[in-house]
């Protein structure tokens, strides 16, 4: 199969592109810079675009061609203060969220749609009138928890409104990376298995509008179920982007 991961230089992403790999697949990598891209070892086919400026990540959605499935694993953590990216956006938002659903609408739709979370998900906030922290007071941590509900809310709608394509949410771990810290409790390949598995299996794997850990269906956050929170969130997006899925 021919999968793309995003986020794939470091970290979870990096280990989940090389065990798949390893399984044999056409693994295209993702960079946010070529300077980073020409880092990972092997020289694969990497896709460069950084998700802190929305046209790159157009761009990237409109040329990347097609895959049987994509890995939406590039994201960054709480910030301490609130920041926006040349487009005017609030930075945990634009990456974590309307990046991947960018690359949502505008690819070929894959077989298989895998987007990564985190446990934080269940303290997430469904706060439509305020996605961006624009006038809530700044909390990084829970900026970051909110981001990682929609995620999980994304995966949702597409599997509703796609029902031809296996799309799913993961939470990883917590993983000892450079986002998750010295401290975390799990080491890297649990933070890949479970993509590797949605990613390549039969069997149990062959499911949509779940969210798993560790290959374990989980129950989400109540508000990723919320139908009329899905297309809320799908609006917003695509009045963010000029993108519609």
């Amino acid at each position: 199969m021919r999968i793309l991961v995003t986020g794939s230089t470091d970290g979870i992403g990096l280990k989940t592109a090389q065990e798949l790999q390893q399984l044999g697949h056409d693994v295209v990598f993702h960079a946010r810079s070529e300077e980073r891209g020409q880092q990972i070892q092997g020289r694969p086919e990497v896709l460069v675009a950084d998700f802190g400026d929305l046209e790159q990540v157009r761009a990237m959605g409109r040329s990347a061609g097609a895959f049987d499935v994509v890995v939406h694993n590039a994201g960054i953590g709480g910030q301490a203060e609130r920041a926006e990216t040349k487009d005017g956006i609030e930075r945990t938002f634009q990456v974590n969220v309307l990046a991947p659903y960018i690359l949502t609408a505008l690819m070929p739709r894959p077989q298989r749609l895998i987007y990564l979370t985190s446990g934080l998900e269940s303290v997430g906030v469904a706060n439509l009138a305020d996605l961006q922290y624009k006038t809530r007071v700044w909390n990084g941590m829970q900026c970051y928890s909110d981001s990682k509900l929609h995620d999980v809310a994304l995966a949702f709608a597409v599997a509703r409104r796609w029902p031809e394509v296996y799309s799913n949410a993961v939470d990883p771990g917590w993983i000892r990376t450079k986002l998750g810290g010295p401290n975390a409790t799990d080491d890297l390949p649990e933070g890949a298995e479970t993509q590797v598995w949605l990613a390549t299996a039969d069997g149990d794997a062959l499911v949509t509008g779940k969210y798993f850990k560790r290959k374990t269906e989980l129950t989400p956050n109540p508000a990723a179920h919320d139908v009329e929170f899905q297309d809320g969130l799908l609006r917003a997006c695509a009045e963010l982007t000029g993108v519609t899925l």
